[in-house]
């Protein structure tokens, strides 16, 4: 158990707090602000109480070469200031206002290499240091794990986000029941991969969706047009599925196909078995896919999903993901435990109505899914422990 914020005297001290505001934006506009929703209670107990805040986020994937425009946290500090009621600064030589946003962090390469250098520009002025950004836990970032290392001696504590998070897995996962099912999805089987390899002998069964299945179809030697693939991971997921033939859970691929000619609501599309022919890409899974994972959804007791079966943002590939949403669910209401992990699919199980119904959404997708696999995070061991 770690100190958390509420815990400690934050009266006249600054508090450096790691946040995940890595919302969705649309030209500029945010279209979910459940992230910044989620870290106001941490914010609250700082500024409730007499202290000031300095908090550093990140925000997409920007190249890291300086400013852009595109990924500026500025909206997200009009949203959060529209919430608190409150100015929120977001200027970089800001040192003295009772909130200030930082820009975007992984405009920096430093961030990402976690350098000592710049986390030491990231602590000054700062009297304690906060991490309630679980959603980059399983990151080795600057701000996750140099900053905290730079503010030795200091207070370093969780925020009630990220506690929350830790608490509740560590609970679930300790005290699993059995059938114990993951759902994997999403675009790439590289980011999936050693969650996959730790899982097996852990997990009953492993159901995989998403383009990063096409991979492992490849490697089993079939067709499948223009689908996404990744050719360089292609062997890896060949040994993977030996791996999982020699344990005791069954992984299992789609069987069949929702095909388009490209991604657009208005391509021509077709249910095919593999071989998907050249000029046709699977965008989501099949309709026998779905009743062989709904059928094993259903009789499940711990389900935890991470990633979608197709392009659900878009009509007509939207039906696995959301019937996988609507099984879970329906486990969910006959006592089963469901956890759902990242941000796409958070989104997804928010679109099709079934986001109460969900036991748990974590704001962290990979770092969930690490701590299902059981790895420790350094930028939780390096917080304070509770007294």
């Amino acid at each position: 158990m770690k100190q958390t914020i509420d815990k400690i005297d934050v009266q006249g001290k600054r508090v450096l707090m790691r946040v995940d505001f890595n919302v969705p934006m649309r030209d500029g506009i945010i279209t979910d602000d459940r992230r910044i929703q989620l870290s106001l209670p941490s914010i609250k107990s700082v500024v409730d109480r007499g202290g000031s805040l300095t908090l550093l986020s990140h925000l997409g994937r920007p190249s890291g070469r300086g400013f852009e425009s595109e990924y500026s946290l500025v909206p997200v500090a009009t949203r959060l200031s529209e919430l608190l009621g409150v100015p929120v600064s977001c200027s970089e030589d800001d040192q003295t206002s009772q909130i200030i946003l930082r820009e975007n962090l992984r405009f920096h390469t430093t961030e990402k290499s976690g350098d000592s250098s710049f986390a030491k520009s990231l602590i000054a002025g700062a009297d304690i240091y906060c991490n309630d950004a679980f959603g980059t836990a399983h990151r080795n970032h600057a701000s996750m794990v140099a900053v905290p290392e730079a503010m030795e001696g200091k207070p370093r504590v969780a925020g009630l986000l990220l506690s929350k998070e830790l608490q509740y897995l560590d609970h679930a996962i300790a005290n699993a029941e059995h059938p114990f099912v993951a759902v994997l999805g999403g675009a790439k089987v590289s980011d999936k991969m050693s969650a996959i390899a730790d899982l097996l002998g852990k997990v009953d069964a492993i159901l995989i969706g998403g383009a990063m299945a096409y991979t492992f179809l490849v490697s089993q030697g079939k067709k499948v047009g223009s689908s996404l693939v990744e050719s360089d991971r292609v062997e890896d997921a060949k040994e993977m599925l030996l791996l999982a033939s020699e344990s005791t859970t069954d992984v299992l691929l789609p069987s069949d196909h929702v095909c388009g000619q490209n991604i657009k609501e208005d391509t021509s599309t077709q249910i095919i078995e593999p071989p998907i022919p050249e000029g046709w890409m699977g965008l989501d899974i099949g309709s026998e896919t779905v009743a062989t994972y709904s059928d094993i959804l259903r009789n499940a007791k711990t389900i935890v999903w991470n990633g979608p079966m197709g392009v659900f943002e878009m009509n007509p590939f939207d039906r696995g993901t959301k019937q996988i949403a609507l099984a879970i669910a329906e486990a969910t209401e006959q006592g089963a435990v469901s956890i759902v992990g990242g941000g796409d699919t958070a989104a997804a199980v928010s679109l099709f109505g079934v986001d109460a119904q969900m036991t748990h959404i974590s704001t962290g997708g990979g770092a969930s899914l690490q701590m299902l696999e059981g790895k420790a995070f350094s930028s939780v061991t390096l917080l304070d422990d509770a007294v």
